[in-house]
């Protein structure tokens, strides 16, 4: 007696490419090890009304002229950092996936925003946690007493919409992606295909309700977010949650988003009764005393269109061993060592023998170009051992022949400085062109080569 085999094809899980055999590179995207191994389904005959060999649609094509452009109708989460990254608000009916590592406080973060909003019917529903769990977690969360939370931990995609039929939310949580399964796909959940299918089948509720829902989504080794590229392509808006857990700080990135910019971040401070929002980072991110500590150089630095300062923090010490250290947290370590050649090349200090050590204090990863001025001055000033005048903060990008060449919104930049009472700030010439001085309260301070910052901040 014959038996009937599964077919099986090979995916790959970045542009989707179809292979009767597993390969090593994608021939389509050029990706390394991307191809994974599915069950092909049997898809059920659609019937078709074809007149004249043109099959009939269910809709036709309009004039864009004929089309009303209205504003989206958003939900208030009732956190100004969400409200922020998510461009005003949670659009109705769509899709949002939240990523970051295990650990990080992507549940903390979803729970304690729908704890608040007791106006509005949630289903948070869990695949990963009880819900003796979650009510342990939700007990540490200081939040107003709400009748309107509904709490499901199912894995099945069919009893989820049956638990949504028969509760009629107004936004729905799922946690996470990862663990829920559909009964028409024979693979384990978390595959590829069911992490597909299973977002499509969401995406279509969300679409056809106008109910609003939100994902919570792993990340892999690589640091992006797991299951196939598809599902970033499927959603609405993509955030990333990151951190050190080591650290108190998260940030929430917009990576993705069709209804706002993804140059907007929040800032949290992860404590024990929960996530607190963090309006103001500079000054939390700047030491109350470091008068007296060489070392350290305040910089002046934009990540997304949010100002802030931030500390920056070197150690140069003589090499204890035959082949000297380099080490940067929080700041890339191939941009320092560039800068420690431009600094031996251009301005003749002898670093090339000694340790030398960089963090960016708070744990925040920092990728702003503007901080390079400040991290050759922290260098410096740990190998001279001479600290940097206090009510003194910088910003400039360097250039491989030692030039400060100019930033962008240097306006912000000032005026964050001069709002946190900094007294003198040395810019790039460039940036002060068109720029009225005698309108603030800080003093600028012109530099156009590496030797002429040195100069003002050493003598």
């Amino acid at each position: 007696m014959a038996v009937n085999k599964e077919k099986t094809v090979f995916v790959c899980t970045n542009c989707g490419q179809e292979s009767p055999k597993w390969a090593g590179k994608c021939p389509s995207c050029g990706q390394w090890n991307t191809f994974v191994e599915e069950v092909v389904r049997k898809e059920a005959p659609v019937a078709k009304h074809v007149a004249h060999g043109i099959e009939s649609v269910r809709s036709k094509p309009v004039r864009l002229r004929e089309v009303t452009g209205s504003e989206e109708q958003r939900i208030d989460m009732g956190d100004d950092e969400l409200n922020r990254v998510l461009g005003g608000g949670l659009v109705e009916g769509s899709l949002t996936l939240i990523g970051g590592e295990p650990g990080i406080g992507k549940s903390t973060l979803v729970l304690q925003t729908v704890l608040r909003l007791g106006r509005l019917k949630v289903l948070y529903v869990s695949g990963e946690e009880s819900t003796r769990q979650l009510k342990l977690r939700a007990d540490r969360i200081p939040h107003p007493e709400t009748d309107n939370l509904l709490i499901a931990c199912e894995t099945s995609l069919e009893e989820i919409f049956t638990n949504i039929k028969n509760t009629a939310p107004d936004l729905v949580i799922i946690d996470s992606i990862q663990t829920i399964s559909t009964g028409s796909i024979d693979s384990s959940p978390g595959s590829i295909v069911q992490v597909r299918e299973c977002s499509a089948a969401i995406l279509k509720f969300a679409k056809e309700t106008g109910t609003p829902v939100i994902l919570i989504g792993h990340i892999n080794k690589e640091g992006s977010i797991a299951g196939p590229k598809v599902l970033e392509h499927i959603v609405d808006t993509v955030l990333q949650f990151e951190g050190d857990q080591h650290y108190m700080y998260r940030i929430l990135r917009s990576i993705k988003n069709r209804f706002g910019s993804t140059a907007e971040l929040g800032i949290y401070e992860m404590r024990q009764d929960g996530l607190r929002q963090v309006s103001n980072p500079s000054e939390l991110l700047l030491s109350q005393d470091y008068e007296g500590m060489s070392g350290v150089a305040i910089a002046g630095a934009i990540e997304g269109i949010r100002p802030f300062l931030i500390e920056v923090q070197a150690l140069v010490s003589t090499a204890a061993y035959g082949m000297p250290q380099r080490s940067a947290t929080g700041f890339d370590i191939r941009r320092m060592n560039m800068l420690l050649a431009v600094l031996e090349k251009r301005v003749g200090f002898k670093l090339g023998q000694k340790d030398v050590f960089l963090n960016i204090a708070g744990g925040l990863k920092v990728n702003d170009p503007a901080i390079d001025l400040a991290v050759i001055s922290a260098i410096l000033s740990s190998n001279m051992d001479t600290e940097i005048e206090p009510g003194v903060c910088m910003a400039g990008e360097v250039g491989l022949s030692g030039e400060i060449r100019p930033v962008n919104r240097i306006e912000q930049r000032i005026g964050e400085a001069e709002k946190l009472g900094f007294k003198r700030m040395l810019v790039p010439k460039h940036n002060l062109q068109g720029l009225d001085r005698k309108k603030l309260g800080i003093e600028l301070v012109p530099v156009r080569k590496v030797e002429e910052a040195f100069r003002e901040l050493f003598g």
